[in-house]
């Protein structure tokens, strides 16, 4: 009787475990099936700036834009961190989760770069303490249930080159990039899903994810090497197939079409993936061919003054047209352009005592409001697309001076000798909009703490999308629930105790 009575509570208690069982493998399936079949329409990602409030030197300036723009001219596509700007407009950067479960990543925010990649755990090197202390991570394929490596038969590999000769089905994709300054990158692509914030509503968001294949830093040297100013690695947005937005677009979750609008004023802003509607943008086309943004500027104004310049200046060489790049701190323009213009602005001010600093920066002491005394420039663009660039946007406080932003790319080296690129010196508080589907880019002037207006292609609804209201902790949820139910699981499958 007492054994017939402890084998029926036994039984019982099996068959209460088996149903638990079945209840949290099925709770654990909807959750994992909900975060990676979310559908995108439209995405967005909160960015902040690095250096908000903070003074950097020029001199740091000018040393991560030369260090980047080898990067960039080369055709190499891991730039590097940068040191931020004087007046606290800096390089923007990212929190993405990456893997299942998710961990998170800070990363710079990067038009001008195609592939996504971050430091790996095989990296000694790699930084563990980054930009005001952020604790950075390395990611580890082995943590992540949705990582696998990217072998060098794949097509993806072959599209950029990175397989070997002798290559077999198990051998990985490697990559090895080398920076004309001698410092290196060397790595593995891995593919694993990218978790990022899906518009639900007016200002709403909820976690999706696309699965992605990015590079795995597993060895640096030099420049790419531990710093204050470190990150966990690069978010690419450029135009090839090989960056994060065409490959969730390829998969259908997303449109080739992105904007960013990076506030200068209170730092941060907003990189939403999507089509914006509100504010309306007009746009000029980018020229074909080209491997980064590049669009036509055919004239620059200086107050109400153009520049006396023909056409055919702004077309030098193989240089293609003005390169927009987030990447990038300052603005950079061919001698013949930048030698009229920096002359047309000190003529607002006769009395000016020019200085040279190190030898490449127009200095001068000035006491009142730059805004007062200087013009603002305006660069012209195909399709009559205006980008006015105001005073306090291109001078800056340097060892109790004014200096010009401004730089000048005929000094430059060979390979960067007169390009255009413009960087944060002239998108800040701007909202800039990519569009891929047309081969188009455009820009207003904007209030980046606003919010703009997002039409999911999907639905075909309308949402608001602010600044300040797009919250990660959905997926912190999620991951807090998926190591509970991993813990509830063990403890189920372990026999049962009489």
């Amino acid at each position: 009787m007492i054994i017939r009575r402890a084998t029926s509570v036994k039984s019982r208690k099996m068959e209460l475990r088996s149903h638990s069982l079945l209840l949290l493998l099925s709770l654990f399936n909807f959750l994992a099936l909900n975060r990676a079949n979310e559908d995108g329409g439209a995405g967005v990602i909160k960015v902040n700036y690095k250096f908000a409030g903070s003074d950097a030197s020029l001199s740091a300036l000018r040393a991560h834009d030369d260090v980047r723009h080898l990067a960039i001219l080369a055709g190499v596509d891991l730039p590097l961190g940068g040191t931020g700007r004087p007046d606290a407009v800096g390089l923007y950067y990212a929190k993405i989760g990456i893997g299942m479960p998710s961990k998170d990543y800070y990363v710079q925010v990067d038009t001008g770069s195609d592939i996504t990649w971050v430091n790996c755990i095989q990296c000694h090197q790699c930084p563990r303490r980054g930009y005001h202390g952020i604790e950075l991570t390395l990611y580890n394929p082995r943590d992540s249930l949705t990582a696998k490596l990217v072998s060098c038969t794949q097509d993806f590999c072959k599209e950029i080159g990175g397989g070997l000769s002798g290559c077999t089905a198990n051998t990985s994709c490697l990559y090895t990039e080398v920076y004309g300054d001698g410092s290196y990158s060397m790595g593995y692509f891995v593919e694993d899903v990218v978790q990022y914030d899906r518009v639900s509503g007016d200002l709403q968001t909820k976690s999706a994810n696309g699965s992605v294949i990015f590079g795995c830093g597993a060895r640096q040297s030099g420049d790419l090497g531990p710093s204050d100013d470190a990150l966990d690695g690069i978010l690419g947005f450029g135009k090839s197939n090989s960056s994060m937005l065409s490959q969730l677009a390829s998969s259908g979750r997303v449109k080739k079409m992105f904007a960013h609008c990076l506030d200068g004023v209170n730092g941060g802003g907003i990189f939403a993936i999507g089509h914006v509607v509100q504010p309306q943008v007009n746009t000029t086309p980018l020229v074909p061919d080209t491997p980064h943004y590049n669009v036509n500027m055919t004239a620059v104004q200086v107050g109400h003054d153009f520049l006396n310049l023909t056409t055919d200046v702004y077309m030098i060489g193989d240089k293609k047209g003005a390169i927009i790049d987030s990447g990038t701190t300052l603005a950079y323009l061919p001698e013949v352009i930048y030698d009229p213009l920096v002359k047309k602005i000190l003529s607002w001010q006769l009395d000016l005592k020019l200085q040279t600093l190190h030898d490449q920066y127009t200095c001068f002491d000035y006491s009142g409001s730059v805004d007062d005394g200087f013009p603002p420039v305006t660069l012209h663009f195909e399709n009559l697309l205006t980008l006015k660039v105001y005073p306090h946007d291109y001078l800056f406080p340097f060892e109790d001076l004014i200096c010009i932003g401004w730089q000048n790319s005929g000094i430059e080296s060979q390979d960067k000798k007169n390009i255009t690129l413009l960087g944060d010196l002239v998108l800040s508080n701007k909202l800039v909009l990519y569009d891929l589907e047309k081969q188009a880019i455009g820009w207003t002037e904007y209030n980046c703490s606003s919010s703009i207006e997002l039409k999911d292609e999907i639905t075909g609804s309308v949402h608001l999308v602010g600044a300040h209201s797009l919250s990660r902790g959905c997926s912190v949820n999620v991951q807090a629930i998926f190591f509970l139910l991993m813990a509830l699981l063990y403890s189920l499958l372990l026999p049962p105790i009489l």
